[in-house]
């Protein structure tokens, strides 16, 4: 951290909104959602208007299969086999379906994972997912779009077993650390064991929690925060 309808899903935000609200909303477009076999799963593209949207989606598949790869290395593949991708066409349609609100706090997103409710646990589901990309995103270069992508894939892939009040660092440095580039550790010589300092009760030692891999943390994590058994509204995992 799924089979999604899509339409219903890009556009649940919208419609719960009071009337006065929605015609405030700018007008959408839609252009038939495009499916591509991705591997094991199906990209399922909409464009809101544009053939810069158009090229970006484009960018996208290209970069899918990239982005799976790393995901499923690291949380498995036990997660949608649909992903949904939508390209909008203005800024304030990006506001309007990744969540509204202040307008300010989507300048600088180039994406955003959303869903529009989260199932109760035992049944491990996340409805409306899709992610959202902001016309901005066109602009990036190929190594962070591919960066991007593959974060907001985890959050895609992780949603329906991250609990709903887990830290931000947590889910945002999990979900940067399967897409950044792995670049080896430099050769150097280890220090000297030091010796052996006591430590207060419920503090992990600092050597334990160095030595914990990523999976393991995410796993404990779970373990120690169970999801939330139901949520409305959308619930964003997004890429600054």
């Amino acid at each position: 951290m799924l089979a999604v309808e899509l339409v219903l899903g890009a556009f649940a935000v919208i419609g719960q909104r009071p009337a006065a609200q929605r015609s405030e909303q700018p007008s959408v477009s839609i252009s038939a959602p495009r499916r591509l076999e991705v591997g094991d799963r199906t990209l399922v593209m909409t464009n809101l208007d544009g053939s810069q949207s158009q090229t970006l989606l484009a960018r996208v598949a290209a970069d899918m299969g990239h982005a799976v790869d790393a995901v499923e290395a690291f949380w498995g593949t036990d997660w949608p086999h649909d992903v949904d991708v939508v390209a909008t066409g203005s800024q304030r349609q990006f506001e309007a379906l990744a969540g509204g609100g202040p307008a300010g706090q989507w300048a600088d997103i180039a994406a955003i994972a959303v869903a529009d409710r989260i199932e109760p646990p035992a049944r491990r589901i996340a409805l409306g997912q899709r992610i959202v990309f902001a016309p901005g995103a066109a602009g990036m270069s190929e190594s962070a779009l591919r960066i991007v992508l593959s974060h907001e894939l985890f959050h895609y892939a992780a949603r329906a077993d991250t609990a709903l009040d887990a830290p931000r660092w947590l889910t945002e440095g999990v979900a940067d650390y399967v897409a950044r580039p792995h670049t080896p550790l430099p050769d150097v010589t280890p220090p000297p064991r030091r010796a052996a300092v006591r430590r207060r009760p419920g503090r992990p030692r600092a050597a334990a929690v160095a030595g914990l891999r990523p999976g393991m943390v995410v796993r404990a994590f779970r373990r120690r925060h169970p999801r939330s058994a139901d949520a409305a509204g959308p619930v964003p995992g997004r890429m600054r």
